[in-house]
């Protein structure tokens, strides 16, 4: 019996589904991508909350497909679209270029941070 009670979510027309490995962004997104997606990427507060469930059980800080793009402080989909939702934590993003990736703690809310540290995978589908 395949154990994915609460691995998998369907939000939208999304499916949101987790390996439950820790590794680095490019290792994260390597992954969705060859399972045929892309790491989650929230574009509303359902979705946002659909990906802070599977943190939440996981109880780990997960990478989101966002990504810093060429000028400081501006975050875009890592397919490049602009981001129309985003859910900062106060005070953030703030690395100023040396934080690339974003994380997502387990209120919900998202931080810049650098992209080589081991974080939860979550993909969409």
């Amino acid at each position: 019996v395949l154990a994915l009670h609460g691995k998998i979510k369907e939000v939208g027309d999304k499916i949101l589904a987790s390996n439950g490995k820790e590794v680095d962004f490019a290792s994260a997104l390597q992954s969705c991508e060859e399972a045929g997606g892309t790491l989650a990427t929230p574009t509303n507060e359902e979705e946002n909350k659909a990906i802070l469930a599977i943190v939440k059980q996981y109880n780990r800080y997960a990478y989101l497909g966002i990504k810093e793009g060429e000028a400081s402080g501006q975050f875009k989909s890592i397919n490049g679209m602009p981001l129309n939702y985003t859910k900062w934590r106060q005070h953030e993003p703030n690395g100023k270029g040396a934080e690339n990736c974003v994380e997502m703690y387990t209120d919900g809310s998202w931080n810049d941070k650098k992209c080589n540290l081991y974080r939860l995978t979550i993909c969409e589908f």
